[in-house]
C-alpha cells in the first residue's frame, strides 16, 4: 500500500465542492450523505494505491512450503523474523548451513554439519532457495557472513546469482580457512552464519566450532621441549641411577675390601 501525494490537489477540490453543496442547502440530508460518501470513496481510491503483488510477496510461506523446509531453515528463518526481517515468500529458504572439508589419506572429505573443528581445512556456507516463476530470471545479490563467538566477522562474501524458478542450491565461491588460521582463537565456541538476499536478512543459523587438537598437541610438545632444556634439567643427585652403574659401583666396593 502506497500513499499518492500527487492526487492531493484533486481531492481538495472535491472536498471543497461537497462543502459548497452542504452550505448552500440545495440538497437534502440524504442526498448530501450519499454525495459525501461517494466523495470519500473517490478520495481514498485516489490517494491509496494497493499493491497486491507486494502483499502476496510479504506473506509467510504456505504450510506446504514450510513442511518442505529443513529444520535448520525453519530455525534460521524464525531467527531472522525475530530480528525484524521478512524475506519474500517468492524466495522461500529451504535449507541453510556450512559444509566443512577435511583432507585425509583417501582424499578430501566434505560434509554438512553444525559442528566443525579447527582441524578441518575450512568451511563454506550455502543456502537452498525455492524461487517462484514471478521472481525468477533476474540477478540477486547473496551475502554470506560468519561471525565468531566474540562478535567478530571472520568471513564476508557477496556473489551475484541468476535466479531460476524452482529449487536451486547456492554455494559460496570461497571458503573460510580453519586449519592453521592465525586469526582464529584456540577456544572455539558458538558461531553464527547469516545470509542476506538483496540486502534483506533471509536466515541466521548458529553452529559450533571446536578448537584444533593438532594445535593443542603442538603446544604441549613445545611446552615439553621447554621443560627439557639444559636450564631446566633436574639436579644430578635427582637423576635416576642406571643398573649398569649400580653394579659397577658394587664391584668396586668388593675389590677395595
Amino acid at each position: 500500500m502506497r500513499f499518492r501525494r500527487r492526487n492531493l490537489p484533486w481531492v481538495a477540490v472535491l472536498a471543497l465542492l461537497v462543502a459548497v453543496v452542504a452550505v448552500s442547502g440545495a440538497a437534502s440530508a440524504e442526498v448530501l450523505a450519499v454525495v459525501a460518501g461517494l466523495a470519500g470513496l473517490g478520495a481514498a481510491a485516489s490517494l491509496i494505491e494497493l499493491q497486491p503483488a507486494r502483499l502476496r510477496e510479504t506473506m509467510p510461506p504456505s504450510p506446504l512450503a514450510r513442511m518442505r523446509m529443513s529444520a535448520d531453515a525453519r530455525e534460521a528463518v524464525d531467527r531472522a523474523r525475530r530480528r525484524g526481517s521478512q524475506i519474500y515468500s517468492s524466495l522461500a529458504l529451504m535449507d541453510i548451513g556450512v559444509i566443512s572439508s577435511h583432507t585425509t589419506a583417501e582424499g578430501i572429505v566434505m560434509r554438512k554439519s553444525r559442528s566443525v573443528s579447527g582441524d578441518d581445512d575450512g568451511v563454506r556456507p550455502f543456502v537452498t532457495l525455492h524461487v517462484r516463476p514471478d521472481d525468477a530470471d533476474r540477478n540477486a545479490l547473496v551475502r554470506f557472513e560468519i561471525i565468531d563467538h566474540n562478535g567478530q566477522r571472520q568471513y564476508i562474501h557477496e556473489m551475484k546469482v541468476f535466479l531460476r524458478d524452482g529449487e536451486m542450491n547456492i554455494l559460496a565461491d570461497h571458503h573460510l580457512p580453519l586449519a592453521d588460521n592465525p586469526q582464529l582463537t584456540a577456544t572455539g565456541g558458538e558461531w553464527d552464519l547469516r545470509v542476506s538476499i538483496d540486502g534483506m536478512l533471509a536466515g541466521a543459523l548458529s553452529f559450533n566450532v571446536s578448537p584444533s587438537l593438532r594445535a593443542r598437541e603442538r603446544q604441549l610438545a613445545q611446552a615439553a621441549r621447554r621443560v627439557g632444556t639444559p636450564g631446566n634439567q633436574p639436579a644430578a643427585e635427582d637423576a635416576p641411577i642406571r643398573l649398569e652403574d649400580l653394579l659397577r659401583g658394587q664391584h668396586s666396593d668388593r675389590t677395595q675390601r
